[in-house]
């Protein structure tokens, strides 16, 4: 035990995290000052549990009958003809096509039928695009919620209006109760989505995207520590405003709405934009770069938080060029052939859906959402 206290007080040293001649005693929360308290981080847990269940209420009881309505299906593929051979093979999820001709042998089987069971088995795995539908409408709901409740919040600081707030008289910044539900519903919903990432939707970049929930989480427990969630709130409000029309995109391509998700995923891209390329550099890394250390004495904690938050931008900016590239292309495309069938490597089962060029993006962005979020 004496080893671990050792270890923990050598890595949250003061002289790390806090600015020159600051300790921990200095930001102790109390009566009369309200400061991020890191006993608070122990909220978030129990919290994202009541975000299950809240979802759980919402898709079953709201979403689903909604998207019954909007006649959204809940079959799945056609199931594969049982076969125990190939259902071996199957498990193992890689199957090259040597494998196919030695299992096309052994039945007595073309190629072409082998090829077409592991297909017909691979959709049989896919949830139904009802099923798709509702998982795209709760996060569009949290996102819509976030950023209205954060821009609420932020309306009347000072820092919404002049950011070099975020640096004045810091780490002194008390936590008023608004930031503070703000902060901890962000921390709860992201730690919702590592719990139900589990059971959710399969997707290719599963483990990609449980280790940027958990990295999201870890970023705002630290910023939380050291007292910058005045920045993190921005961070936070520039970067939810862009997934609402995402997750709404994808809910209309999901409802056969084509027109509707084209309208919804060029407003998505232009404000991923304006919010990821022009706000966020501009605004918030040009602060942070610039303005920052002209107030503030710098120290080790500075730096790190400031090269995460650039690179971030590198991410922002390598996603940005392609999702504009893949748009160019598949825009020529519609206008050479006028209309693409196309279906999303993640979406068998939408491979009958009558796709616009604009949706071929759409099914992009959908691989690549999120990104994103320091919080």
């Amino acid at each position: 035990m004496n080893v671990l206290r050792n270890v923990s007080s050598a890595f949250w040293t003061p002289d790390v995290w806090l600015p020159p001649n600051i300790t921990w005693d200095d930001i102790t929360p109390n009566s009369e000052n309200k400061y991020a308290n890191p006993h608070d981080l122990i909220y978030p847990l129990p919290m994202a549990f009541i975000l299950l269940i809240i979802r759980y209420a919402f898709e079953r009881y709201c979403i689903t009958p909604f998207g019954k309505s909007l006649g959204i299906k809940n079959t799945r593929a056609k199931k594969a003809t049982p076969n125990d051979i190939l259902e071996k093979a199957y498990v193992s999820r890689k199957i090259k096509s040597s494998q196919i001709v030695g299992l096309a042998k052994q039945l007595d089987w073309s190629e072409r039928q082998v090829e077409r069971w592991l297909r017909l088995r691979r959709a049989q795995d896919k949830p139904s695009t009802l099923t798709k539908f509702c998982e795209n409408s709760w996060r569009c709901f949290y996102y819509t919620y976030s950023f209205i409740y954060g821009l609420i919040v932020l309306w009347n600081k000072p820092w919404l209006w002049d950011i070099k707030h975020c640096y004045y008289n810091y780490p002194f910044h008390s936590v008023s109760s608004d930031i503070w539900w703000y902060y901890m519903i962000s921390m709860a919903f992201y730690w919702s989505l590592s719990f139900s990432q589990f059971f959710d939707v399969k997707r290719k970049d599963f483990w990609q995207m449980f280790i940027h929930h958990i990295a999201t989480i870890v970023l705002m427990c630290s910023s939380w520590f050291v007292n910058l969630t005045r920045i993190g709130s921005l961070v936070l409000l520039v970067h939810d405003c862009a997934d609402i029309f995402l997750e709404a995109a994808k809910m209309a391509k999901y409802a056969n709405y084509q027109k509707l998700c084209d309208c919804i995923f060029a407003i998505f891209t232009v404000l991923w934009i304006i919010t990821r390329i022009g706000f966020y550099p501009f605004w918030i890394i040009h602060s942070t770069s610039i303005e920052a250390p002209k107030i503030v004495p710098m120290f080790p904690a500075y730096y790190i938080f400031n090269s995460l938050l650039i690179l971030l931008l590198f991410l922002h900016i390598i996603w940005t060029y392609l999702i504009l590239k893949i748009a160019f292309n598949a825009f020529y495309a519609g206008q050479m052939e006028g209309d693409i069938r196309s279906s999303s490597s993640e979406d068998i089962s939408d491979a009958s859906m009558d796709s616009t060029s604009l949706n071929n993006t759409t099914n992009y962005a959908t691989k690549q959402n999120s990104r994103q979020k320091v919080h």
